[in-house]
C-alpha cells in the first residue's frame, strides 16, 4: 500500500481530496462502462450522499455492468439478486436453518450481507419480497426471528427496475420508492457511442474491461464523512422547502414529495459540491440534482399518462418556476 492510499484509508478526507478520489473512480469506470458520464456520475453521487440508487430502464443497457464496475474500483463487497415472481424474503435476507452436527438453529445470511447489493429488476418479483429490503435500506440492518443484525457499513442498495409498462412487472409502492435517494435512467447510446462501445470489445479482446480497485470501504465512509463538511446557506435549506413545498402544491402532481425529499436533495447538493471539489453547496447544486431526487418521490394525476407528461418533466418545470437564492460562499475552498 502507498503512502497516498494509507491517508485515504485511516485519515479524514478534505471535500476538496474526496472529490479529487471520486473523479479517480469515475475515470477509471468510464474505460468500462462507456457513453454513460451522467449516470455513472449520478451513481456516484447516492454513494457519496450516503444513500441507495433506483436505476430505471430497459434490460440491456448496461445497469449490472454498471453495478458491478462501482463495487470493483471501489473495493466493495458485491452482491447480485435477480428478482423474480417466485424469489422469497428469506432469499433476500437469509434465514435459520437447523445444523444436524451441532443440533442447533444456525443463521445463514443473505445475499443483502454485503457492501454494495445489485437488486436487478427489482420490480418483478411481488410486494412482500421488494418490502423485505426496506428495512436493510432504511436502517443497515436485518430483523429475523427476534434477533437484528447490522449489515456492513457502507451498505449501499443499486436496483433496476424495468418502466412500468414491461410485461410481469409489480409497481413499486411509495414507501419503497422513497428510500431510494435518487433516480437515475440510462438511456440508449448515440450511434458515435454504440459504435466506439462494439470497437472497445473488438480491441481488448474478452467481454469485459478489467477495472483496478482504487477504494476500500474505509475510503468510501471517509469520502461520505467529507461531504459532511459541506456547508449549506439557510437561504438555500429554504430553496430546498420551497421546491419540495411545490411538489405539494402543482397542478399535475397528485401526491408530493414528503421530507425525505428535502434531505435527499440537500445530501446530493452536498455531493455534488464535493465533486466540483468546493466545501459549500450552491442553488445550481440544488438545480443538478432536483429531478434525480424528486421525480420519483411524486404521483401525477392518472390523467397525465395519455398526454405523456412523465415526473421529470414536471419536476424540471418547478425547478425553472421557483425563485432560486443568489448564494456566495462564506468560506475559502479546503485545499
Amino acid at each position: 500500500m502507498s503512502s497516498q492510499d494509507h491517508l485515504y484509508d485511516h485519515d479524514a478526507l478534505t471535500p476538496r481530496q474526496a472529490g479529487e478520489r471520486a473523479a479517480e473512480v469515475l475515470a477509471e469506470i468510464r474505460t468500462a462502462v462507456v457513453g454513460k458520464p451522467r449516470p455513472l456520475e449520478m451513481v456516484m453521487l447516492g454513494i457519496l450522499a450516503g444513500g441507495h440508487v433506483l436505476i430505471e430502464d430497459l434490460p440491456g443497457l448496461g445497469k449490472t455492468l454498471l453495478a458491478r464496475s462501482f463495487a470493483t474500483t471501489l473495493g466493495l463487497d458485491f452482491r447480485r439478486i435477480q428478482f423474480t415472481p417466485d424469489l422469497l424474503p428469506s432469499d433476500v435476507t437469509g434465514a435459520p436453518f437447523y445444523d444436524q452436527r451441532t443440533a442447533d438453529m444456525v443463521f445463514r445470511p443473505g445475499p443483502v450481507f454485503t457492501h454494495l447489493l445489485l437488486a436487478d429488476e427489482i420490480n418483478r418479483t411481488p410486494p412482500k419480497t421488494q418490502a423485505s429490503l426496506l428495512e436493510a435500506m432504511a436502517e443497515s440492518q436485518v430483523s429475523i426471528d427476534g434477533s437484528t443484525r447490522a449489515l456492513p457499513h457502507p451498505f449501499v442498495v443499486i436496483a433496476t427496475a424495468n418502466p412500468i409498462e414491461y410485461e410481469g412487472t409489480y409497481s413499486l409502492p411509495e414507501a419503497q420508492l422513497d428510500r431510494f435517494l435518487l433516480r437515475v435512467r440510462m438511456g440508449y447510446l448515440s450511434a458515435q457511442e454504440e459504435t466506439g462501445m462494439l470497437r472497445n470489445r473488438i480491441a481488448r479482446a474478452a467481454p469485459e474491461a478489467v477495472l483496478r480497485t482504487l477504494g476500500s470501504p474505509a475510503q468510501v465512509l471517509a469520502m461520505r464523512a467529507a461531504v459532511e463538511q459541506v456547508e449549506v446557506e439557510d437561504d438555500l435549506l429554504e430553496y430546498v422547502v420551497a421546491l419540495v413545498g411545490a411538489t405539494r402544491s402543482h397542478q399535475h402532481i397528485q401526491v408530493g414529495a414528503s421530507p425525505r425529499g428535502g434531505l435527499a436533495l440537500v445530501q446530493l447538493a452536498r455531493a455534488r459540491a464535493v465533486l466540483d471539489l468546493r466545501d459549500y453547496a450552491t442553488p445550481e447544486d440544488v438545480k443538478d440534482v432536483a429531478v434525480a431526487a424528486l421525480a420519483h418521490r411524486v404521483t401525477l394525476k392518472p390523467e397525465l399518462w395519455v398526454r405523456q407528461i412523465d415526473a421529470d418533466d414536471v419536476i424540471a418545470e418547478i425547478v425553472q418556476s421557483v425563485a432560486a437564492p443568489q448564494t456566495l460562499p462564506r468560506s475559502p475552498v479546503a485545499s
